[in-house]
């Protein structure tokens, strides 16, 4: 098993009801470890820039509108496998197909606000780190 970085974000839904501490104990309860952490106000630029890869699809405006709705906390998880195992403690996007006792089963409003965001593969992963964080920011 390989210890990775991936990239976590509490999305606005969450963030306005005050979710941050109740979400973490889930990566927390499933062995990853915070290992940089920061909370912000994403500007459109930033958002535009962060989810370009979405920019040709239908969604886009929509996701970018409500990144910039309320503040985010933007985290880096480490653990083994860390990439699979976020993605498993999050839960299918649509929380409606997420299995009991995720954070999107548990906390998601909808398909749009489903309070968190995780890297879908370790290369993206690496990106997704380094724009929101100096390597100096990263604890071991």
């Amino acid at each position: 098993m390989a210890i990775e970085n991936t990239l976590s974000i509490i999305k606005p839904d969450a963030t306005r009801r005050n979710l941050t501490g109740a979400i973490n104990s889930y990566f927390e309860k499933q062995g990853l470890q915070i290992v940089a952490q920061k909370r912000l106000q994403l500007t459109k630029a930033m958002a535009e820039r962060f989810y370009e890869v979405h920019k040709a699809r239908p969604f886009y405006n929509d996701l970018v509108n409500f990144m910039i709705s309320a503040p985010v906390v933007v985290q880096v998880l480490r653990g083994e496998n860390a990439v699979l195992k976020n993605r498993e403690i999050m839960g299918a996007t649509n929380p409606a197909d997420a299995a009991a006792g995720t954070i999107r089963k548990d906390f998601a409003e909808s398909v749009e606000a489903n309070s968190v965001h995780g890297s879908d593969s370790a290369d993206n992963a690496a990106k997704e780190i380094a724009f929101f964080f100096a390597e100096i920011e990263l604890t071991l």
